[in-house]
């Protein structure tokens, strides 16, 4: 499973992916433009989960999941440093049957809970 890593998160949620066994790409490598449409039509058509804190990608109407290997949302407070933005989504990862039902669904992490909505 591969995951694209939006511009807002951490640059060592990478680093935690692959620690957990899984491919990471980071937008900011790519050169993509910072432009949601962009963002997303690459994770699309390159089959990975888009992770992100730009709470405009948990809109099912202009991002429908099933047309996406994933996409996960983490809604923490817009003043989270990054190491809590990242235990957060090390807290995610590490319940790997969570990460299994992705394919086709939007997750919202929080803090203490993970949501998970269909299209």
């Amino acid at each position: 499973m591969g995951f694209l890593i939006d511009a807002n998160m951490p640059r060592s949620t990478g680093p935690l992916l692959v620690r957990h066994g899984y491919e990471a790409v980071d937008v900011r490598e790519l050169g993509l433009e910072p432009d949601d449409a962009a963002i997303a039509r690459h994770a699309k058509e390159n089959g990975m989960v888009l992770v992100t804190r730009d709470f405009d990608f948990s809109d099912i109407r202009n991002y429908p999941p099933q047309d996406y290997a994933g996409i996960v949302v983490l809604q923490l407070p817009d003043d989270a440093v990054a190491g809590a933005v990242v235990r957060a989504f090390e807290s995610f990862l590490s319940q790997r049957e969570l990460v299994e039902r992705l394919p086709g669904r939007l997750a919202i992490v929080e803090g203490w809970r993970v949501r998970f909505r269909h299209g």
